[in-house]
């Protein structure tokens, strides 16, 4: 087992063994598989595709894009979510309808097991989603409703359902769990950092580590991440005691130079899809030698 990974995030003296955390599914899948390329077609087939991202880029955080998992499972069974509705327009209805159905659930388990085991406990596991909101929305984007207004307090069912998610997957030795917001912060409200009780409780029961992402321009105040063992923003210099994931995307697609990392700092970076593979590993060797 690898722990959770707040074991490996650096320390007061930078020491600690997460030093680039990359956020590289868009731009491994372009490169591997193609525009139209999807892996999540079964366990087996995204094992053959992690093995060979993982292999390529070496990062020190395994990443599983749950919410590209959902993406694919509704586009390859177009229709069945706007079926499962009904009548039901409550804000967190799609979500709830989303994240209940069996077949996903069943697929994410399995690509679960399957990369646990090619990873050996050499790299923790981390299960990225989108934040409560953010999802809330997107799911009913999905659904073709665009006029839904969620409140702080669907916010926080949808964390309840998220929970649940996070129980069905909760007997592999996940490492722990990223709540992603959108870069323009349009589906972010400070507010809601304190609606996410529920899923805080449960990955805390399970024994995982806890990450957030936060827009590109938000800036909330350090009291309100103390759930959070790293936060990852551009914007942030301090973040209480978390770790800061210095989001150094720009820097990273244009080959600028980015200054060294300090104390309980780590470096962020989502590659652009675009990106040239010979630029990638070498700004990647580059942080990781700097």
């Amino acid at each position: 087992m690898s722990g959770p990974f707040a074991e490996r995030l650096p320390d007061a003296a930078g020491k600690g063994s997460i030093r680039v955390w990359l956020k590289s599914s868009a731009y491994t899948r372009r490169l591997l598989l193609g525009e139209a390329g999807d892996p999540w077609v079964s366990g087996a087939h995204y094992l053959a595709y992690f093995s060979q991202a993982h292999g390529l880029l070496k990062p020190d955080v395994a990443v599983l894009e749950v919410g590209e998992l959902y993406d694919a499972w509704n586009a390859a069974h177009s229709g069945a979510l706007v079926a499962s509705l009904g009548n039901r327009r409550k804000p967190v209805t799609a979500l709830r309808k989303l994240l209940e159905a069996e077949a996903p659930r069943k697929l994410l388990a399995e690509v679960v097991e399957a990369v646990l085991a090619n990873l050996r406990g050499q790299t923790p596991l981390v299960l990225s989603v989108p934040s409560p909101r953010r999802w809330t929305n997107h799911a009913n984007r999905l659904t073709g409703s665009t006029d839904i207004e969620v409140t702080a307090d669907d916010a926080e069912d949808a964390s309840m359902y998220l929970t649940d998610l996070i129980r069905s997957v909760s007997a592999f030795p996940i490492s722990g769990l990223l709540l992603e917001e959108g870069r323009d912060g349009a589906d972010f409200s400070v507010e809601d950092l304190t609606r996410y009780t529920s899923i805080v409780n449960v990955v805390r029961h399970y024994r995982w580590s806890l990450a957030l992402r936060l827009p590109n321009d938000a800036q909330p105040a350090a009291e309100t991440l103390a759930d959070f063992d790293a936060v990852i923003s551009p914007a942030l210099t301090a973040v209480g005691t978390a770790a800061l994931g210095r989001d150094i995307s720009a820097a990273f697609a244009s080959g600028a130079a980015v200054a060294p990392l300090q104390g309980r700092q780590f470096y962020f970076a989502e590659i652009d899809p675009g990106s040239r593979p010979e630029s990638v590993l070498e700004t990647v060797a580059r942080l990781r030698g700097g």
